[in-house]
Formats: structure tokens, sequence, C-alpha cells
């Protein structure tokens, strides 16, 4: 099975959004440099970002988000993102009217659930589980191996917290540091 990893860009403070759900200058990190990321081009990023980031990216099978996230991105139109092959959404509500069924996307109902089906999915790959409030939930079950943050310089003062309402002490390892253009990597393993 694939180790699960949270992940997300956050504020030296501790936030992935604001109150209403924006993220502001967190991204500018990924537009910064000038080595490309994606096919699209329109991320950008240095060279030590680009190594560090798109290694990550390519282990990837499956990512774990809430519903919120869902319905900000749309469902990403259907279309995982960053190259990811499923899209597992924790949720009480079933899929949007008129949702391609054919997509890769898979609706539990439980973090507990939706981790035991992302594993399925990503077989020997990695299972990322989307910061904030499903991820503090995931690594208040304990089931999150590892946690990366892009933290990025930016103090957003309040918002959308990286590990949710998480309100138990959880002990992880000393951070291997990688130090882009505008942006720090941390990679913690979850102490067990």
């Amino acid at each position: 099975m694939g180790r699960v990893v949270m992940y997300s860009t956050v504020s030296v403070d501790g936030f992935i959004a604001d109150e209403h759900d924006q993220p502001g200058p967190l991204f500018e990190w990924l537009t910064s440099g000038d080595v490309p990321l994606d096919e699209s081009g329109a991320l950008k990023v240095s060279q030590t970002s680009y190594d560090y980031t798109r290694a990550y990216w390519d282990e990837i099978g499956v990512t774990v988000a809430g519903r919120r996230v869902f319905d900000l991105t749309d469902g990403w139109d259907g279309v995982p993102p960053a190259g990811v092959d499923h899209v597992v959404v924790v949720t009480h509500r079933p899929p949007p009217d008129g949702w391609d069924p054919k997509a890769p996307f898979h609706f539990v109902n439980g973090i507990e659930a939706a981790v035991a089906k992302a594993q399925e999915l990503a077989g020997d790959r990695l299972v990322e589980i989307a910061s904030g409030d499903v991820g503090g939930q995931a690594l208040a079950a304990g089931l999150v191996d590892e946690v990366r943050m892009d933290v990025a310089p930016v103090v957003l003062g309040s918002g959308r917290r990286y590990f949710g309402s998480v309100d138990a002490q959880h002990l992880l390892e000393d951070p291997e540091v990688v130090q882009g253009h505008r942006v720090l990597h941390l990679r913690y393993q979850v102490r067990r």
C-alpha cells in the first residue's frame, strides 16, 4: 500500500486560505521561477522547487479532498489535478447533479473509508490528502504517514488552518528542508 501524505502550501502563520477560501499570495512561488512545472507552462518555479515538487507529483496516485475543495474548484471539471489518476471526495452528499459517472472521482462518506478507497486505487503510489479539515481528520485518526508543507513567506492572519480543527498533540520527526524561491519545502515523517 502507498504511503499517505498530508500536503498543501501554507502561510507562515499556518493558514491555507483566508476566511473567504481564497489563497491570496500563497501560490506566488508557483509562478516566480523560470522552469515550467507542468505541460501548461503556466506554472514556473525555481530549479530547486521543480526538482522537489515534480518528483513528489509524479509519485501521487490518488488525491483525497473534502467536498468544500471539490465545490470550490468545480470538481476540476472532472479532470483530477496535476496528473493524478483519481480523486476521492470525502462527503456526506451525493455527486452534483449532472456529474459524469465515468469521471475518475469517488464520493465516500467518512475519512477512514476515503483513505481505504484511495489506497486501493493508488496501489503502491502515494495517497495525497489535502490539508485543512479532511487532512486534520486523517492525522487525528492516525492515517497520515508524512506531512508536507510548502511554506510561503506570507502572513494571512486568519482563515482556513492547515491542520483544520485538530485539537490534540501529534509529534513529527525532524524536517527535511529544501529552500526554493519564495517557498520553503518542509517534509516531516509522523512519529508513531
